[in-house]
């Protein structure tokens, strides 16, 4: 069942992984039959080099949506619920399970496993989820036959920490300036669009150049918003407006005619 209005299905259940360090994974599984939170603890894994998966963040850095029927009404319920310290992420969260505004209710806080001093005890051990890559990245599902099933990760991600360059999918760099309303609608906007367009995966890093300036200055990017693809080759940029899908669709290569 889909949602004409939306890229994502109508009815479905979102899960979100947030790291100390403010870097988030997320998943929307329309099937509501798989245990996501081991796959993004993999994610994670892989994608920070760590020694082991992090599930002592599951309990306390994580976000779920939960869009069902109600056999009664017949109207679209949605259930979302958040851990308090992911709670300052709630425009955020919006944004990518594309809600209109919704307001997340609090998961209950488990003192024994989410205390600052309890989580500073993996710090030592987990010290890449304590710093801040700026990164949204969406673990993607298979579809066959109306069920999900959990991904290969290592060819099915494309990330990378380093300058190397991926074989495949797209990298993009978002530059703006804080986190307003209208990083809140382009960021949703885009997502939108580059679910219902491109056939690879991608890889989206938001970088505020208010708070690093030297990656503005690196890329060139004088203004805000700018939007540059990376990957593949030519690196391309839109500055200003980004409301035109036309123009987004013709930097990503895929206008469609």
């Amino acid at each position: 069942m889909k949602n004409p209005s939306s890229s994502l299905p109508l009815l479905f259940k979102g899960i979100a992984l947030f790291t100390p360090g403010g870097d988030l994974v997320y998943c929307i599984d329309p099937s509501k039959k798989n245990r996501w939170h081991l796959n993004l603890c993999a994610v994670l894994q892989e994608w920070l080099g760590l020694i082991e998966p992090p599930h002592f963040l599951v309990p306390c850095y994580t976000a779920t949506v939960d869009r069902w029927l109600d056999p009664y009404t017949g109207q679209v319920q949605t259930s979302a619920i958040a851990s308090p310290s992911v709670l300052r992420y709630q425009a955020l969260l919006n944004a990518i399970f594309e809600m209109e505004d919704l307001t997340w209710a609090v998961a209950p806080w488990s003192e024994e496993l989410c205390h600052p001093m309890v989580l500073a005890t993996y710090r030592q051990q987990f010290p890449q989820l304590w710093e801040n890559h700026e990164l949204i990245v969406r673990l993607e599902s298979t579809a066959d036959e109306g069920s999900v099933h959990p991904p290969n990760l290592s060819p099915k991600l494309r990330f990378t920490l380093s300058e190397q360059t991926p074989t495949q999918g797209y990298v993009l760099r978002l530059f703006v300036s804080g986190h307003t309303g209208a990083t809140e609608r382009t960021l949703k906007t885009l997502h939108q669009l580059l679910e219902e367009s491109l056939g690879y995966p991608y890889t989206l890093k938001v970088i505020d150049v208010s708070k690093h300036p030297e990656q503005a200055e690196q890329a060139q990017v004088s203004a805000t918003p700018t939007l540059v693809k990376m990957w593949p080759l030519p690196v391309r940029r839109i500055v200003g407006n980004l409301e035109d899908e036309d123009k987004i669709l013709n930097l990503l290569g895929c206008l469609k005619s």
